[in-house]
């Protein structure tokens, strides 16, 4: 009997050590490569931080990196870990963005594709919290396919209108389908995409704020249109838009 459970012991503890083993092993496969170091005050005490910005590839050599995140050694001695998502390419900048005399942490992560579109994060670090300042939505905004191979849009924040003669297009939309002699064959939406850009700039009086950029784009990616502009201010714990305009991607 003592034979027996002794056997039962040793086989259940080989399985229980191999599992352990095989779950190590392949916690320790995944590599870790670091993407940026910057040394900047974000606390607020005087003293610089170490910030790093640290990423998984998908796979070896590869340029994507299927886990981002934050390092942080502050000058307390402690360490903060912000994950973000995947993506390539990660970017830092430190602003004052919501103007407490502190340093934030401000990211974009490009996610690759035709849409040329990236994810982006605002952090701030003040007395040793972490507090996630997110950025602006984007805008909301209305859009039509009209006949005559024209086009409108409508941005609901402002009210704005614009216009846009697509006739210079008629052979590619007709080959498409979307007109037929100059009228459209069914109600169609433009293609608005969310910020491809947003970057820290100055907006008002030396106050450093985000400026935005939209596409908009017609039947497919590739079509573009023009770029919706806007600049947004960090005030009483939100964003609020300071201005927006279209511009037309053939007057570029």
């Amino acid at each position: 009997m003592k034979k027996e459970l002794l056997i039962t012991f040793s086989a259940f503890f080989f399985m229980s050590f191999t599992a352990f083993t095989g779950v190590y092993a392949g916690e320790s496969i995944e590599k870790t490569v670091t993407i940026s170091e910057d040394k900047v005050d974000i606390t607020g005490d005087g003293k610089k931080d170490l910030i790093y910005v640290k990423g998984v590839p998908y796979e070896e050599g590869a340029q994507f990196l299927k886990k981002i995140f934050l390092k942080i050694k502050a000058s307390n001695g402690e360490i903060y870990k912000i994950d973000l998502e995947g993506g390539y390419d990660p970017t830092t900048n430190y602003k004052d963005l919501n103007h407490d005399s502190v340093k934030d942490i401000f990211i974009s992560v490009p996610t690759g594709g035709s849409g040329g579109l990236s994810n982006f994060y605002l952090y701030s670090l003040k007395n040793f919290k972490v507090a996630n300042l997110s950025v602006p939505e984007p805008l909301s905004v209305s859009s039509q396919f009209q006949d005559g191979y024209k086009a409108s849009i409508n941005i609901e924040e402002t009210g704005q209108s614009y216009s846009f003669d697509l006739s210079d297009r008629k052979e590619e939309y007709d080959r498409l389908g979307l007109y037929q002699d100059g009228k459209l064959n069914e109600p169609t939406e433009l293609m608005v995409l969310p910020f491809g850009r947003l970057k820290p700039m100055k907006v008002k009086n030396d106050l450093y704020g985000l400026k935005g950029s939209q596409r908009i784009n017609g039947a497919y990616n590739a079509d573009g249109i023009a770029n919706i502009e806007s600049t947004w201010l960090y005030e009483n714990g939100k964003w609020q838009l300071q201005n927006a305009k279209v511009k037309s991607l053939n007057s570029q």
